[in-house]
């Protein structure tokens, strides 16, 4: 993936590891909302507000009642964030470290034992916010080092001692807390970046027998992206003998394992992002492959090899997030149709595309209809082999579907139809109820 460039954020200092206690004593602030709910998230419109005599810091553990003041669980409280409550738990019976521990326990449990990570990586999501029941915190495992990022300034402030319980567990060493900015805005605080002492600028990962290099300063999220672990497996099917197009190709990683252990003949990689192109070559070094990489944007690289008509046995297309708010879903769902459609026009007949989308704001139904419509004006016939989404280490929790965010559509492309559909996927959305 890439992600839009943007000037480089304040490098990690090493501040103070926020230790807000686990444990909770005394009575606690309580808040009412107006209506119950499963979801983990209430939004301010749906709080009425602190009732009774203690108010709520932000950050706070709060007891959560409804309107009749009948108790509904207990939640994260931020009444400067649209999201004024992160639900806990439910019931009577406040969260206390025995509460925290049992989470992570169980999400730990979920990696090591149930899908026996251990056995072919040793990078992998540790806890993944609401699909593990703890909304606003994701934590990776990098080798030796916990990468988390925070989205709820109670989570920031108790996030010390979360990750001394995970770091007991899995004898690691090392933590790094990233903030993102935009979401320290919507949250309203001002949590700073933080790492451990003795953090390494990188570590060495495997993940099936490939090696990466897992670089922390400027990189993305948490530092790799561990949601396609088992889709980079996957596409080994597809690549023996054949050539292959990894198109925002960030680091390397699908380009990489298609020629270590997929067979294919040639690995072409193309991204935007100098760093990733870098840091992708280093990968390919690292592995002994030699994978060609291209800096340039993903449509202008895609419009000329459809004007040159070079074609691929397999292409990859996985871009950042095209519809990073409601404001910019139409913008990002012409971006999908327009960089799929040159992406279809690429690929060989009887060779294959897998294309991702990491918009949770876009469907799985409404991708698959933007991709009918690219092929349509493409002029391309297509199978769909498969829908696929992020590794099993990123659960989603029932009440928070939103959190299945990664697509992936695995598309058998055939033979040239010689029939051009319209140019926008709005259009072929008229023909069609038409």
């Amino acid at each position: 993936m890439i992600r839009p460039q943007r000037p480089p954020a304040e490098a990690p200092t090493l501040v103070p590891m926020p230790d807000r206690s686990l444990d909770t004593s005394g009575d606690l602030p309580v808040v009412a909302v107006r209506s119950p709910g499963y979801h983990p998230f209430v939004y301010r419109k749906m709080v009425i507000g602190p009732v009774g005599g203690s108010r709520p810091m932000d950050g706070d553990i709060v007891r959560v009642v409804d309107r009749e003041n009948l108790p509904l669980g207990f939640g994260l409280w931020n009444g400067r964030s649209q999201i004024s409550l992160r639900l806990l738990s439910q019931g009577v019976d406040p969260p206390t470290l025995e509460f925290w521990t049992h989470r992570i326990d169980r999400a730990i449990a979920l990696r090591r034992e149930t899908l026996g990570l251990d056995a072919v990586t040793n990078a992998y999501r540790v806890l993944h916010a609401e699909g593990d029941g703890l909304s606003g915190l994701i934590v990776d495992r990098f080798d030796d080092v916990l990468s988390a990022e925070i989205f709820s300034l109670g989570m920031y402030q108790r996030i010390g001692p979360i990750l001394a319980l995970i770091a007991e567990r899995l004898g690691t060493k090392h933590v790094r807390v990233n903030v993102d900015e935009r979401i320290a805005m919507a949250e309203d605080f001002s949590g700073r970046p933080v790492v451990s002492p003795k953090l390494p600028p990188r570590v060495t990962i495997q993940e099936n027998g490939v090696r990466y290099r897992v670089v922390f300063e400027g990189s993305h999220k948490t530092g790799f992206f561990c949601d396609q672990r088992d889709n980079r497996q996957a596409l080994l099917r597809y690549t023996p003998g054949r050539s292959m197009l990894d198109v925002c190709c960030y680091t390397g990683g699908f380009g990489i394992s298609a020629l270590t252990k997929g067979g294919a003949t040639e690995v072409t990689g193309v991204d935007l992002d100098e760093k990733a192109i870098a840091r992708a070559r280093d990968n390919g070094n690292l592995n002994q492959v030699r994978p060609t990489y291209v800096h340039a944007d993903a449509f202008g690289y895609l419009r000329q090899m459809r004007v040159n008509e070079r074609a691929f046995g397999v292409v990859v297309l996985d871009p950042p997030k095209l519809i990073p708010g409601r404001l910019d879903i139409a913008t990002g769902k012409q971006k999908y149709f327009d960089m799929n459609f040159l992406a279809m026009s690429v690929v060989e007949p009887g060779g294959f595309l897998l294309t991702c989308s990491c918009s949770g704001l876009l469907s799985p139904e409404e991708f698959l209809h933007l991709l009918r419509a690219a092929a349509r004006k493409a002029g391309r016939s297509a199978q769909v082999l498969a829908v696929t989404g992020a590794s099993p280490d990123h659960p989603v929790g029932l009440d928070a579907l939103e959190g299945a965010y990664l697509k992936g559509v695995w598309l058998r492309m055939g033979e040239k139809t010689g029939v051009v559909g319209s140019s926008t996927f709005e259009d072929d959305d008229r023909i069609e109820e038409d």
